[in-house]
């Protein structure tokens, strides 16, 4: 299978994922971290432009394809042990996750506190499961 597609579709699971246990936390706790997942009302271009929740899907998508292709182009490089495997995709998703206090700051929407120590560990937690998905397809394809 191409890279690319493989890229997309492993951005697809890995994102879908992440999506829908931010989505699950709001709606068991009314902590906006989802909301801030598909928020991108601080973009210039973007901000004069009503998206639907398809529209805000399909961008954060393509996030999440990007990042998987990044990925897999460092797996194809040549042969990586597990623990090169296990570091990629942390710094990957790790940066990824870092991005949980400007996408914060940035609102306009409500999202949580910037500090909000609960948003923060279930927004790390969906992110490190992103991870995971990653690692799990990597270390998969090495058997």
């Amino acid at each position: 299978m191409h890279i690319f597609i493989k890229g997309v579709w492993l951005g697809t699971i890995s994102g879908f994922v992440l999506g829908f246990f931010l989505w699950s936390i709001e709606e068991l706790f009314h902590l906006k971290v989802y909301t801030l997942l598909l928020n991108v009302d601080f973009i210039p271009l973007l901000s004069d432009i009503n998206l639907t929740i398809v529209g805000e899907w399909f961008l954060h998508l393509i996030i999440s394809w990007a990042i998987s292709l990044v990925f897999l182009l460092f797996l194809t490089k040549k042969s990586r042990t597990n623990r090169q495997v296990y570091i990629v995709a942390g710094l990957l998703c790790g940066g990824a996750a870092l991005s949980y206090f400007p996408l914060t700051f940035l609102a306009n929407k409500e999202t949580p506190a910037l500090f909000d120590g609960f948003a923060i560990v279930t927004w790390m937690i969906g992110h490190v499961i992103y991870g995971l998905i990653l690692i799990i397809y990597a270390l998969k394809g090495k058997r």
